[in-house]
Formats: C-alpha cells, sequence, structure tokens
C-alpha cells in the first residue's frame, strides 16, 4: 500500500485527485524555487569571485603603486631640499650635496618606473571591472602629475644653478614659486590616493550587499520549505496525522542540528517503517557529522589521538619544538605524465603516495600533506622521543627508495607501458632543528602542521639533489644526530636562497657499518679531493675527483666539483675564498 492509497482510504472521492495534484504541484514548486536559489547563488558567487579577482590582480597592486609614487615623491622632494640646504651653507660639505644628488638622482628613476608600472595595471584592467569611471579619473590625475614632474625638475635644476652661482636671493624666489607647484602636484597625489580608497571602500560595500542578498534569500527559501511541509502534513488524515507531527517536529530538530533524537516506532506499517527509517538517518547522519568533524582534514590518527582528542594536549603539542623534516619528490613524473591519460595518472599517483606514506608511518612518521607530486612529512614529540626523530627520518628516507623500486617494477602494469618506460627517481631532503608547531590555518580549516626555516630547508635540499646527482641530501644538523647510526658522505657547504647562513650538506649512503668497499674508497678519496680543492690545489683535486668517477661513474657530485674546478681554474677565486657555493635554485 503506497501513500496515496492510505490518503485514498480516509479521504472523500472528490479530494483524492485534488489532494494529489497539490502534493504534486508543492513538490513542483519547491523543486523550481531550489532551482532559483541553487542559480542565482552560483550567479553572486561567480560575481563575487570575480570582483575579488579584480581586487587581487588590480585593484591591490594599483593602490601600492600609488602609494610609491607618493612615497617617492616625498622623498625626492627631501633630498632636493637637503641638496638646496648644503649649497646654501656657507662652505657646502661635499659629502652631502654627493649624498643629496645620489638620493634625487635615484628617486627621480624610481618615479619615472613606477609612473610605467602605474599605467601598465591600468591598461591591463578588464573592461567588465566596476569603478571605470575612478580608473578614468585616477589615470586623468596621472596625465597631470607625469608631466608637471617634468616641470618641477627643470625649475629645480634652476634654483640650484642659481645657488651654485651664489645667487641665493634669486634662488630663494624661485624656490618659493618651485613649492607652491610642489604643493599641487601633492595635493594632485593625496586626491589619486583618495579617490583609490574611495574605490576599494565601494567595492568592499558591494561585495557586503550581495552577500546580504544571499543570506536573507536564503532565509526565505528555508522559511517556504518548512511552510510547505506543514501545509502537506495538514492534508494528511487523523489516523497518519499524529506520526506525521511527530517525524515534522523531528525533521525540525535535525535542521536546527538536534541529531541526539530518536522517534519509538509504534507499528508496522509504512509510517512505522518511515520512523524507522528516519531513526536510521539521523544516525548515520551523527556517524558521519562525528566523521566529518574529527576526519574530514585527512587527520594523523596519532594527531587525533595524542593532540585534538585529549583535554589541553593542543597546547602541549604546539609552540616551538626541534623536530626533524622531510621533503621527497617524485623525479620524471612530468615526463612520464605527458604519455597518461588522466586517469592513469591518478593511478600512478595514488600508488606512489601509498608506498611513500606507507615507508613514513612505518617509520612513526606523520605525513603533512602532498604537494603536487612531493610529500612532506615530520617527526617529532609527542609522537617519537627527541633522541630518536633523525634516526627515524632517515631510515624512512631509506625505505622510500626501497618502495621507489617497488613502484619502478609495477610501472609497466600501472601504466601500460611495456617498452620505452621512461625513469622516475626520488629526491629526498632532511633537516633537522627548531619548527614552529601547531594547528595552523583559517576558522573553518586547519591543519596540523609545521613551519620554519627548518621545513624550507628540507625543500631546498631536496631540490639541491638534482645538482649533485644524488638521492637523499642531510643537513648538518640531521648529520651530527645520525652519525653513530648511518654512513654519511660530506658533499658541499653552501648557501640556499633565502638563507644567509652556510649549510654542510650530507649525503646519506647506508645504515652505520654496511659500506661496501667500493663507497668506502670513493667516500675517502672525495674527502681528500675536498680538501685539494679547498686549498685551492686544483691539479690534485681534478685528480682526485676523476678518481671517484673511475670507481663511480655515475657518481654526481664527482661530477659537479670536476665541473667547478675547471671554473676555477679559469677564474681563480680570491685568497679569502672558503669554498662556500651558492645554489641559485629554491
Amino acid at each position: 500500500m503506497c501513500v496515496r492509497d492510505i490518503l485514498a482510504e480516509f479521504a472523500p472521492m472528490p479530494f483524492r485527485q485534488t489532494i494529489a495534484a497539490k502534493i504534486f504541484g508543492l513538490a513542483i514548486i519547491l523543486l523550481l524555487l531550489t532551482i532559483a536559489l541553487a542559480g542565482y547563488l552560483l550567479y553572486e558567487v561567480t560575481r563575487t569571485k570575480h570582483d575579488l579577482t579584480v581586487v587581487a590582480n588590480f585593484d591591490v597592486p594599483l593602490t601600492q603603486s600609488l602609494s610609491r609614487l607618493d612615497e617617492f615623491g616625498l622623498r625626492r622632494r627631501l633630498a632636493f631640499e637637503r641638496w638646496f640646504g648644503a649649497l646654501n651653507a656657507a662652505e657646502p660639505n661635499p659629502e652631502t650635496v654627493a649624498e643629496a644628488t645620489e638620493n634625487y638622482t635615484f628617486f627621480t628613476r624610481k618615479l619615472t618606473e613606477e609612473f610605467s608600472t602605474a599605467r601598465r595595471i591600468i591598461e591591463s584592467y578588464p573592461e567588465s571591472a566596476p569603478g571605470s569611471h575612478t580608473l578614468a579619473e585616477v589615470e586623468t590625475l596621472l596625465d597631470q602629475i607625469q608631466p608637471a614632474y617634468k616641470t618641477i625638475s627643470a625649475r629645480q635644476r634652476e634654483v640650484l644653478d642659481l645657488q651654485v652661482a651664489g645667487e641665493h636671493d634669486k634662488a630663494n624666489v624661485q624656490l618659493n614659486l618651485l613649492n607652491d607647484l610642489q604643493r599641487t602636484v601633492q595635493d594632485q597625489r593625496a586626491s589619486v590616493n583618495s579617490k583609490m580608497a574611495a574605490w576599494s571602500g565601494s567595492a568592499t560595500k558591494g561585495t557586503e550587499l550581495r552577500e546580504r542578498r544571499v543570506f536573507w534569500l536564503a532565509i526565505a527559501a528555508t522559511t517556504s520549505t518548512v511552510l510547505l511541509g506543514l501545509a502537506v502534513a495538514a492534508l494528511v488524515t487523523n489516523r497518519l496525522s499524529r506520526p506525521v507531527r511527530s517525524l515534522a517536529s523531528a525533521m525540525r530538530d535535525v535542521q536546527k542540528g538536534n541529531l541526539n533524537l530518536e522517534l519509538p516506532v509504534n507499528s508496522t506499517d509504512e509510517v512505522g517503517r518511515l520512523t524507522d527509517s528516519f531513526n536510521f538517518f539521523v544516525k548515520e547522519l551523527r556517524s558521519k557529522q562525528r566523521l566529518k568533524q574529527t576526519f574530514g582534514k585527512y587527520i594523523d590518527p596519532r594527531i587525533l589521538e595524542q593532540v585534538l582528542a585529549q583535554p589541553g594536549a593542543e597546547a602541549v603539542a604546539s609552540g616551538r619544538r626541534e623536530m626533524t623534516v622531510l621533503f621527497a619528490d617524485l623525479v620524471g613524473f612530468t615526463g612520464l605524465s605527458e604519455r597518461l591519460t588522466p586517469l592513469l595518472m591518478v593511478t600512478l599517483l595514488n600508488r606512489h603516495f601509498g608506498l611513500q606514506a606507507l615507508a613514513v608511518q612505518e617509520h612513526r612518521g606523520v605525513v603533512d600533506k602532498f604537494i603536487g607530486d612531493s610529500i612532506m612529512a615530520f617527526w617529532g614529540p609527542p609522537f617519537v622521543k627527541p633522541e630518536e626523530h633523525a634516526v627515524l627520518a632517515c631510515r624512512a628516507a631509506q625505505a622510500q627508495l626501497a618502495a621507489l623500486d617497488t613502484l619502478r617494477r609495477e610501472l609497466p602494469d600501472i601504466t601500460g607501458l611495456r617498452r620505452d618506460v621512461p625513469e622516475i627517481d626520488v629526491c629526498i631532503g632532511i633537516c633537522t632543528g627548531e619548527v614552529v608547531v601547531g594547528n595552523i590555518g583559517s576558522e573553518n580549516t586547519r591543519s596540523y602542521t609545521v613551519i620554519g626555516d627548518t621545513a624550507n630547508l628540507a625543500a631546498r635540499l631536496e631540490r639541491a639533489n638534482r645538482i649533485y646527482g644524488t638521492h637523499v641530501l642531510l643537513s648538518e644538523s640531521t648529520a651530527r644526530a645520525v652519525s653513530s647510526h648511518f654512513e654519511l658522505r660530506e658533499i658541499d657547504t653552501i648557501f640556499v636562497k633565502g638563507k644567509i647562513e652556510t649549510t654542510r650538506v650530507y649525503e646519506l649512503l647506508s645504515a652505520a657499518g654496511e659500506l661496501s668497499e667500493d663507497l668506502v674508497r670513493l667516500r675517502e678519496r672525495y674527502d681528500a679531493a675536498r680538501r685539494s680543492y679547498l686549498a685551492h690545489d686544483w691539479d690534485t683535486a681534478e685528480a682526485a675527483f676523476r678518481e671517484c668517477v673511475k670507481i663511480r661513474p655515475n657518481d654526481g657530485p664527482s661530477r659537479v666539483f670536476l665541473e667547478r674546478v675547471q671554473a676555477l681554474r679559469r677564474n681563480p677565486p680570491g685568497e679569502d675564498w672558503n669554498g662556500v657555493w651558492q645554489l641559485v635554485e629554491k
């Protein structure tokens, strides 16, 4: 028996079709309202996104450029006044005059460059951007200000020439006229900044109005849905009214967010089954809500258990901590992806990330995030002991290289490429040091992560592998912490982009005591070669590095230093050169 048959059993004959028509009509109206609301919301969201793009890519850069124009203009004027004042002295100070002249010339050039920047931004504004009349006014003012600066420059030169010639009275008269012109230009600059501020305020107000319209429309749609539900409930018979009212009331509670309810099932008919289904639905909602709140951000289970689930534990686990951070990148994926369909690319990445994440988690690391085809992980309290995190990170790196071999074997089956399968590799950078750890993000979406110079350096070391032809590079702090557990080779002392301090870089070779005889000889010859290299003994260094290549033909660091030795022999460094090398790549 369907709901329509139940209604027919208790309703008079003339109303059977009418009730069905009304219910169907109400359903159509509800559907149309939902479609209209969804369409309007999509339209408003698109408009808001467009406006925000204009603000971020054009309004803000233009405002900053105009502010710099104002700043450069003021600083240029100050340089001129200092120059004028120095020449006005009985015995002008040459150093003061030279400094003022240099500053005046510098800020004159900066003004010219900033005018070009501002005009380039104005010309690139989209035609559909709001406030085009204000943009025209700003451009008009720039057309007035820029020529005025040429006049100001000419008059300033006249005043300075009079000062140099000793005609101070005439210079002061010209200076008063010049000050009037400079005040006019300053007022025009202030007007430009004022118009830009008003423009930004107008854009913000427009966005707020659209948000308010969407808000009230959502309320109206929700209210309409509730009223339609009440109208349908009023059409049922006395036999169904009581359980249906209970269901309607319970559904309103669910709409308000109350999921802690369960209705009694008093019958075995359709209403009873509907009530049972409702209870199951609410139970599923409770379960999904817990899953959404707990795992919606893909939180590592240990973070949940040790940081978020325990009262007060988050504060203890946040702050500055010494940890070890690892970055690993899949090399060769870009070339491989050009030969794969999107589905195969996703399958390959999922398998790669699965193997890499397993290698990290088996050694008690926390997988922080996936970035493109890269993975970031960290080790440290409260997840592992302070003395363990560097060692565990290095063991995980070895496991990641083993996982790469597994992926290579599976590559033909995953990609379907049986011939000419591209080479893939993994580069890993590890750094130990102080980081800022905690829940970082917005109010609605946060991630328990680590940030700081240590994480940045780990990422730089991962990229440095591509330069040296290595797989795993460690920072000096990590090398000190694991030197008794692993065989290492000191590769170089470098500057990385973004840091002013030097960094000693080490290659992870194997676990302690497991280094082959060839690698032992390679490390010894490499160390000797570097000592000669640092002593500017290019011939001895070159010969030693060539021996390294004979021991291990694909030894990337030795080949890099051979190239450096040849370059330094042609262009010898100074006597105070300490061998530190600047890496230009991030």
